[in-house]
């Protein structure tokens, strides 16, 4: 092919050199220019030396200053929009260019000058190394800044939702301050927070190179936060963070070992940028609601259920309790119990602060962020949250020094009621009494009405701190050969306050009742931290080899102590907070923790051709939990790559831009059992005093051989780049086998314990497809970037020695999901009757467990996924995110009370068998108790399909122009979250199928960004 200029001008790819006069160091210079397209400047362009990590963008001007070392440096410019550009510099240090759209036809310049489209800017974060997407042969999804601030939340997990293939997200409620449950390709324990006292599939959460601890577990918020859970990243603001991505498979987490199991979340906040200091400023205000589509009875609808229950059970004169029937209660009065209890606007607020700047060496950012949130319950409680973050980099002029150091402190606020309505809300008659008389006291209706909201006398709040900090010190010894030292700390204080004043019980009813026997709880946690990990790094490059060795050390300290107080009795509820002025102290264990964690690590990459790569990762680990035996495990893993696309049979295909196969193959373990698990302990007996003095209990046996849990994890991988990557598609399989499971070993009564702590030869199988698919169709001044994913996981317990005899039996089957449950088989009603007939598989006359219950229910995700679009026309941008998961869950039977009681009832309930209707759903009222209900809430009755697609996201901005202004950029935006959900799931939200608690909300939210 010949060489043509003309033609590369005819695209409008025009490269301006402009050589400046003056003195050039050989090795070490700085590098000026302008980023233009058609003669305008360009922003958001990357420059970057080839084969260094370092990157300037340019801002507003198009301007960008760069160091580069070497002889022969090449300089590459990056854009999403326009086609990649390298430049040899030789001895300039004015380079000047013109960029051109991707797409253009080029078949007339050499192939050494061909312009192919541009590849991933941004590398990407594998832990103890980066990577480029290209050359990656691990698993990693990744979310950006841009994806997580379209979304008005408060944990970056929640932004999350929807847009990675094979992470599983839930928010366990709506009730702000709370938890997430987040599996990462499936459940590989046996150990879950419903049968352990700690969860074996917990994620390792990483931010900026430290690990940040496990979630807070607390003593008092068990009726308002599901499973007490509260997730660590509570802590970190949303809007400090510049990407998060979750490594999944072995090649990804091996390098984590014993930490990595369960997937490693890898939060990298915001860094400061070169040039002049820039002010940022985004402020929202946010209402939330709830969403539920389960419509209650009405009034006239309710007290028909009521009377016919009455009139079945051949009662005519009806109870003095029955007030809603009796004519205590009025009898024309309708309440939405819904929308009285729940049905208030959750104001949320959210507003940050950030300063941002620096020189060529010296990068700075200062952030500053407050959040508060109310809830949907009435009174004052609210969530609180502020956050103050710094970050400082710096770099010799000769490159061969790095230092970063990042700081976040934080303080989370919550103050809630201590037992979530949602249930009241939904059970209530509707024509029971008003809450309040008219002079604002708490109605209590001569003793007929048990006030729902007394509760709110009674509050749960915590207060949460934390100090993060941590640093990376980096220096060249020679050209390719750096040492690194990774270290910080993690500093958190916690401390809850449950109160329980004689105020929350009816005063007629609470014979005695007075700030006498008030009741409050406190509880404090604290947790330090620190880990050190030197690390020695080696590149060699010679001809089509390239060598990456990467040798490294880990140690890690814990320590965490613990102390509750729980006062009764105050001469006034004034002084309830003040345990000290209890009549009666009650002091519990004071507990103080110590965990030790130290590791080898390495890594060695091959590339041959820069398009074969092999990857080699292995650690060995040594863990404070286990006992003297099994202190320490290897784990490793393999992972290899084919660029295909690199190869000369396909370079000059048009349709191909990029392919690439991979596989990967290894191991990783579990060390997360709590401490002092493997010897014997003992507790204090302070109820049992043997002359006058306190004896020990023992509560745990020893077991020195109880080892790590261990993971395979199998994965194989194509990803290809179409179109001038116009289209890029990812399709995965996965097989994840977990063994030597660790979970309570049942022993014989005689022994004085029910289990001991060990290994079972039992292995669970988490196996799946993933598919992702991302698109531009459209680009210009109309551009749309659209993206797909979609995963279908299976879990499956291989096998457990001894199931059928232990107490397990009804818990798991071999074969089948670890989230299963088992229940009765509802054959219908009886003809003549009307009451629930169930099939007696063991003949003996009587529906019994665990005879009878044999029905297995996988309530396992059978598949989920998420479309995302971004459509940008001028100043405007909208972006939307449908998520939609595939299962079947627990509905509302599960948790209905007999229909005919005094508890209100959905809809559905009016479909009742009688002569009339003989194919009814529900069996006749009553208003007594039946045994038949409970065998009905626990029968293949209460679980169906709770499938859904919701418009989790949408984000609506505009860029108001603002030429010849103070301010570099305005914008103005509307996000929504939970907007819509299509569903025929019969309860309050499928979503969150939690029984009891508030569902996540919907919420709108208006917001302004200011940059100067």
């Amino acid at each position: 092919m010949k060489k043509s200029y003309n033609t590369i001008g005819s695209m409008g790819f025009a490269l301006m050199l402009t050589a400046v006069c003056g003195f050039v160091k050989a090795q070490t210079r700085t590098v000026t220019g302008i980023v233009s397209v058609n003669n305008k400047p360009l922003s958001g362009a990357s420059v970057s030396q080839s084969g260094s990590d370092q990157t300037s963008v340019t801002g507003s001007s198009g301007s960008y200053q760069f160091l580069v070392t070497g002889e022969n440096p090449v300089l590459v410019f990056r854009h999403p929009e326009y086609a990649e550009l390298k430049v040899p510099l030789g001895t300039r240090s004015v380079v000047d260019v013109g960029m051109t759209k991707i797409g253009e036809d080029t078949e007339d310049i050499e192939d050494s000058a061909k312009v192919k489209g541009i590849e991933e800017v941004v590398l990407v974060n594998a832990g103890y190394y980066k990577v480029k997407d290209k050359e990656r042969t691990g698993s990693i999804a990744r979310i950006s800044a841009k994806d997580i601030e379209n979304q008005p939340v408060t944990n970056v997990l929640a932004a999350a939702q929807g847009r990675m293939a094979g992470v599983s997200i839930t928010q366990n409620s709506g009730t702000p301050g709370g938890g997430f449950d987040i599996q990462i390709r499936g459940r590989n324990s046996l150990r879950t927070k419903s049968n352990s006292e700690f969860d074996g599939n917990q994620p390792l959460y990483v931010i900026d190179g430290i690990p940040f601890g496990n979630e807070m577990t607390s003593l008092y918020s068990t009726s308002v936060l599901p499973s007490r859970s509260i997730n660590p990243l509570n802590s970190i603001n949303p809007n400090d963070i510049e990407k998060m991505e979750i490594l999944k498979d072995a090649d990804a987490t091996a390098i984590y070992g014993s930490r990595g199991a369960n997937g490693v979340v890898l939060i990298t906040t915001k860094k400061g940028k070169t040039g002049k200091v820039g002010l940022n400023f985004n402020t929202s205000y946010g209402l939330s609601s709830i969403i539920s589509n389960l419509k209650m009875m009405h009034t006239p609808q309710y007290l028909a259920m009521r009377r016919q229950a009455f009139a079945n059970n051949n009662i005519s004169t009806y109870p003095a309790t029955a007030y809603d029937v009796n004519g205590v209660w009025d009898q024309n009065r309708n309440t939405d119990w819904k929308d009285i209890l729940l049905g208030n606007l959750a104001a949320s607020s959210n507003t940050q602060l950030s300063i941002n700047g620096g020189s060529e060496t010296t990068t700075f950012l200062l952030s500053m962020g407050h959040q508060e949130q109310t809830t949907v319950f009435d009174k004052d409680f609210k969530y609180k949250s502020s956050n103050l973050s710094s970050q400082i980099a710096h770099r010799s002029k000769d490159q061969k020094f790095q230092v970063n150091i990042s700081n976040t402190f934080s303080i989370q606020k919550n103050n809630v009621l201590r037992s979530d309505l949602t249930r009241q809300a939904f059970n209530l008659s509707p024509n029971a009494p008003a809450l309040y008389n008219a002079d604002g006291s708490l109605n209590w209706q001569n003793n007929t009405f048990n006030n729902p909201v007394a509760t709110y006398n009674a509050t749960y709040s915590n207060e949460n701190k934390q100090f993060l900090n941590s640093m990376n010190l980096q220096y060249s010894l020679l050209e390719n050969l750096s040492i690194k030292l990774n270290g910080g700390l993690n500093y958190q204080t916690f401390e809850e306050l449950s109160l329980q004043p004689n105020t929350m019980y009816n005063p007629a009813f609470a014979s005695g009742q007075s700030s006498a026997t008030s009741r409050a709880s406190k509880n404090n946690q604290n947790r330090f931290s620190f880990i050190v990990e030197p690390q020695l790094n080696w590149n060699y490059e010679i001809g089509n080899h390239k060598l990456d060795v990467l040798a490294g050390g880990t140690f890690q300290r814990e320590t965490n102590e613990q102390g509750s107080v729980i006062g009764v009795g105050f001469e006034s509820n004034l002084f309830i907070e003040n345990l000290g002025a209890a009549k009666t102290k009650i002091i519990e264990d004071q507990l103080r923790t110590e965990y030790r964690y130290a590791a080898a690590f390495g890594r060695i990459n091959y590339q041959f051709k820069n398009r074969y790569i092999l990857n080699v990762t292995g650690r060995r680990d040594g863990s404070s939990r286990f006992g003297t035996n099994k202190k320490f495990a290897n784990f490793g893993a393999l992972g290899a790559a084919w660029l295909f696309s690199e190869e000369k049979f396909l370079e000059d295909s048009k349709w191909l831009s990029f392919g690439k196969l991979r596989g990967s193959l290894g191991t990783a373990g579990s060390d997360n059992i709590g401490d002092y698990q493997y010897i014997d302990t003992y507790t204090v007996s302070s109820s049992n005093p043997y002359n006058a003095v306190n004896g020990l209990l023992p509560t745990r046996l020893y077991n020195p051989d109880y080892s790590w849990e261990k993971t395979t994890k199998l994965e194989a991988a194509i990803e290809m780049g179409l179109l001038r990557n116009r289209l890029n598609l990812s399709v995965a399989w996965y097989r994840n086998r977990s063994t030597n499971q660790l979970i309570g070993y049942q022993l014989p009564t005689v022994t004085g314990f029910n289990s001991v702590l060990s290994n079972l030869n039992a292995e669970v199988e988490n196996r799946g497809w993933e598919l992702e698919l991302n698109a531009r169709p459209f680009k210009g001044k109309l551009k749309w970037e659209t993206g797909f994913n979609l995963t279908f996981p299976k879990n499956r317990l291989l096998s457990f020695p001894g199931l059928e005899g232990s107490t397990y039996s009804n818990q798991f089957v071999i074969g089948e999901s670890t989230s299963l449950i088992k229940l009765y088989e509802l054959q219908g009603l009886n003809p003549q009757t009307g009451a629930y007939m169930f099939t007696d598989y063991n003949g003996d006359g009587k529906i019994t467990s665990p005879q009878d219950n044999r029905i297995i229910e996988n309530l396992n995700v059978q598949y989920f996924g998420g479309w995302n679009n971004t459509v940008t026309y001028k100043d405007f941008s909208l972006s939307f995110l449908f998520q939609f998961v595939k299962q079947r869950a627990r509905n509302y039977n599960n948790i209905m009370p007999v229909p005919g009681s005094m508890n209100n009832q959905p809809v559905e309930v009016m479909n009742v068998w009688s002569v009339q209707n003989p194919g009814g759903s529900y069996m006749p009222y009553t208003s007594q108790s039946n045994p038949l209900h409970s065998l009905f809430q626990n029968s293949t009755a209460a679980v169906s399909d709770a499938s859904f697609i919701r418009l989790k996201n949408v984000q609506l901005s505009y860029s108001i122009p603002v030429r010849e202004s103070m301010f570099k950029s305005v914008r103005i935006y509307f996000q929504g979250q939970n907007l819509l959900t299509l569903t025929k799931y019969f309860g309050i939200d499928p979503e969150f199928t939690g029984i009891g608690f508030l569902p996540p909300l919907k919420t709108y939210s208006f917001g302004m960004q200011l940059s100067l």
